[in-house]
Order: C-alpha cells, then sequence, then structure tokens
C-alpha cells in the first residue's frame, strides 16, 4: 500500500513537472512506451523534480520513482494526443503559462543564480558585518546556594582569599559545580535579568559583594573577562549572505523590466493588493531572502 502511494506521489509529481529533455547528443533511451521513449535526461528531470518527500529515498529508488512515474505520464500522454487534447483552447492556454514560468526560470538561473560572484558574496558580507552594532559578551562563574545567609558566607570566604573555583565546587547546587561554576562566554539576553545586570556591572576579575537574587536562589558571580562578541566567519553565513545578493540580483531585475514595460491591471481589488505588496520596504533592506524560481 505504502509503496502504491509512493509511486502514484511520483506520478502526479512528474506529471506537474515533466519537461523537455536535455540537449545531449548522446541521451540514451532508458525506457519505451508504445512508440514514444523515455530518455536519460527526461528521468533526471522527473527525479529533480520528485515530491520532497520522495526526494529523501535513496538514489535508485528515486529513480524507480521517477520512472513509474514518467511511465505512468507517457501512458496517459498517448491516450490524451489520441483524442486531440493537445488542440484544445485549454491545454494552449496551460502551455503558454508554463512555457512564460520556465522562461522566467531560465531568465532568474543566468542573470542572478549562475551570476552571483565570490568577489559579490564577501563585499556583501563585510557590508553586513560593518553594520553590526557592536555587542560584548562576558565570561563568568558563578556560585549558587539557597539562602541569603549562604550566599554571604561564602562571599566572607572570597574576602579572606579562598579560590572561587574551590568553592564553588565545594557549596554551589548548580550542576555547572564540577567545573568551578564556568559559565563561559554569554552575551546580554542570555541569562535572567537579576544575573545578567550584576554580572555586566562586574570588572574583570571581580565578584559580587553582596549576594544576587534570583528565582533559582541566591548568586555570587565572579567575572572572569569580557570582550566584543565577535561576528560569525564569511563560511559560517555564507548561504545567507549569497541569498541576499540574489534577492538584490532579482529586485534589480524586476524594476528594470518595469521600468521599460507598461504593467496595466484592470480589476481595482486586485490592482490595490498588486501596489500594496509591491511597495519598497520600509525595513532594514538586509532582511529576507531572495525569491526562488517558480517550480
Amino acid at each position: 500500500m505504502l509503496r502504491h502511494k509512493l509511486l502514484a506521489t511520483a506520478a502526479l509529481a512528474v506529471g506537474l513537472s515533466f519537461g523537455a529533455s536535455a540537449f545531449a547528443q548522446e541521451d540514451a533511451v532508458v525506457a519505451k512506451v508504445g512508440d514514444l521513449e523515455i530518455l536519460q535526461s527526461e528521468l533526471d528531470l522527473a527525479v529533480a523534480n520528485l515530491d520532497p518527500q520522495l526526494q529523501q529515498l535513496p538514489d535508485e529508488q528515486k529513480r524507480v520513482a521517477a520512472l513509474s512515474g514518467a511511465i505512468d505520464v507517457k501512458l496517459l500522454a498517448q491516450g490524451a494526443a489520441e483524442e486531440g487534447l493537445a488542440e484544445t483552447e485549454d491545454f494552449q492556454k496551460r502551455m503558454e503559462y508554463i512555457k512564460d514560468r520556465e522562461l522566467h526560470n531560465s531568465y532568474f538561473r543566468k542573470h542572478v543564480v549562475d551570476a552571483v560572484t565570490d568577489e559579490e558574496v564577501k563585499a556583501r558580507y563585510e557590508k553586513e558585518i560593518a553594520a553590526l552594532p557592536k555587542q560584548e559578551e562576558v565570561n563568568a562563574r558563578h556560585i549558587l546556594v539557597k539562602t541569603e545567609e549562604e550566599a554571604k558566607a561564602v562571599i566572607a570566604d572570597l574576602d579572606a582569599g579562598k579560590d572561587f573555583a574551590e568553592l564553588a565546587k565545594a557549596k554551589s547546587e548548580d550542576s555547572n559545580k564540577d567545573d568551578g561554576g564556568d559559565l563561559g562566554w554569554f552575551s546580554k539576553g542570555r541569562m535572567v535579568p537579576e544575573f545578567e545586570e550584576a554580572a555586566f556591572a562586574l570588572e574583570k576579575g571581580a565578584y559580587t559583594k553582596t549576594p544576587v537574587q534570583s528565582q533559582f536562589g541566591f548568586h555570587v558571580i565572579k567575572l572572569e573577562d569580557r570582550r566584543d562578541v565577535q561576528p560569525p566567519a564569511l563560511e559560517q553565513v555564507e548561504p545567507q549572505v549569497r541569498q541576499l545578493v540574489m534577492r538584490d540580483k532579482y529586485l534589480a531585475l524586476i524594476e528594470k523590466a518595469k521600468a521599460e514595460q507598461t504593467v496595466e491591471i484592470m480589476d481595482e481589488t486586485l490592482r490595490k493588493g498588486y501596489e500594496d505588496v509591491n511597495k519598497a520596504p520600509e525595513a532594514d533592506p538586509a532582511a529576507g531572502e531572495a525569491p526562488a524560481p517558480q517550480q
């Protein structure tokens, strides 16, 4: 039953997206349906356009699912041709729409996807990094106890010269006690407000002289170090930055095309809706992603 459903899904997916074969000079025939041939290039297109659920299958199973769908398409295409459906007005309109959509996709790939250079991505990354507001982060330790009296006793021990990490191992009730209360590096917004305010107010090497109460209990905090947050490396965010460059290229193409052509919408409601969704964004111009080609 599951296999039947998967193959039926493949047939629908291929039926919606089956396209022309590639232009390779040697295009092997992988199957025949009557007088119709299924070429390797067609099978490759069918595999590329499988439903996302089927894309998770192993490669050979994907090829089988795609071939099953392609055969179903050819079987029914023969019947449609014999009935003259290719000559109907409805079919011709749909083919014209599909042609425009595929031309849009090809133009998008040529002038947007394939046109983005590594230099453009790097330049956009540097621009985005330069625009980031500076943010500080701190490295701290803490000792967590249940009562204010216990916290004051810890502070007294620290004033007497005892080691913070050793006190944390002996007296803290937090799960990181074995690490000497080490919390690592954190920026603002990561800790509860009371803790954060006290930690960021400390000088390097200092500890809180009064207990800091939070929902977890009473803390004694020591600031080990502070520094500016380092931005992510280009390698970590390259896909997102590339999307930004692609988006800008796409919008530039659209604006150029609109300037060269007249767009007229007769329906008043549609016209207002179109104008609303195509207003220039007032928010951060770096937000959003590049529009994907229509499928």
